[in-house]
């Protein structure tokens, strides 16, 4: 069981480059930055957790310069968005931008995706709350023409482009594992359809071990193995060891906690009190 830490990565927090260096020192597999591009003063969309919003959502910094500053620090940590907001970016700029991070790493990029809840937000980026999922598709899959081929083009309903050069490509081959971080039954099939991975909140998926059986089922249906979908899980609470082992047992590879929104003190105390949970998932 890899275990990795979420940061809100806010300019309070405990720096990503201090982090990344933390979490490499003490064995941990990855860190993940997430993304909001600026909260609206005014919308409709209620926050998913409930309550008010809390204010670091809008004082997140940018993950991919977080993550560069990162893999500067750190030689083998990997390195992943949690979530990417796919449908509030260019994909040829965003194509271009993992492809320069996961160069510079040596291959050590995961590309955690997302369509976003705020729908005020992507509003403002051009973006209709009703189609983002197939915004997000089309804009993934037009990204894996870029990494993959010399000359990309791409057609399609939201994304369109004629032959192009593009370069770098990213270290990893085909590209960086693309992995999407949503717990609903629809989007299990989007995983299937055109992801490497699964990484929900566990705390919004319900019956894990049902929901994998049915990852695995679909995969079957689409003739593909299900051992090439790697399956994550975000702990809504730190997990005990008792936790790992059945997420061990259901088939889970990697385990994401969240950091302390917080200073380094703080956060340096969370990753030596959880750096056992490390050492037990490296021993099995």
């Amino acid at each position: 069981m890899d275990i990795g830490v979420f940061s809100f990565n806010t300019s309070w927090c405990m720096r990503p480059d201090e982090l990344a260096r933390a979490l490499e020192e003490r064995g941990f597999e990855s860190v993940w930055f997430g993304e909001h591009s600026h909260i609206p003063v005014e919308r409709r969309t209620p926050y998913p957790a409930g309550g008010d919003l809390p204010k670091h959502y809008w004082h997140m910094m940018d993950p991919f310069v977080s993550l560069t500053a990162a893999a500067c620090a750190t030689t083998k940590l990997k390195l992943a968005t949690g979530v990417c907001l796919v449908v509030e970016r260019d994909p040829i700029m965003l194509a271009k931008e993992i492809a320069t991070l996961d160069h510079l790493s040596g291959g050590r990029f995961l590309f955690g995706i997302g369509a976003g809840w705020n729908a005020e937000e992507m509003e403002n980026h051009g973006t209709d709350f009703k189609t983002r999922f197939k915004l997000m598709r089309q804009r993934v899959q037009a990204m894996k023409t870029i990494w993959t081929e010399e000359e990309p083009s791409f057609h399609s309903e939201f994304v369109n482009f004629e032959p192009l050069w593009s370069y770098p490509k990213p270290a990893r081959k085909p590209h960086p594992p693309v992995i999407l971080g949503s717990a609903t039954e629809q989007s299990r099939q989007r995983v299937v359809d055109y992801c490497d991975g699964w990484a929900p909140l566990d705390l919004l998926v319900g019956d894990i071990p049902t929901a994998i059986a049915d990852i695995h089922r679909r995969a079957e249906v689409a003739r593909r193995d299900p051992a090439t979908i790697e399956l994550s899980m975000w702990s809504w609470d730190t997990p005990d060891q008792a936790k790992l082992d059945r997420f061990r047992e259901w088939g889970i590879t990697r385990t994401v906690l969240f950091a302390p929104v917080a200073g380094r003190d703080e956060v340096l105390r969370f990753l030596d009190d959880k750096a056992a949970l490390v050492a037990h998932g490296q021993q099995r």
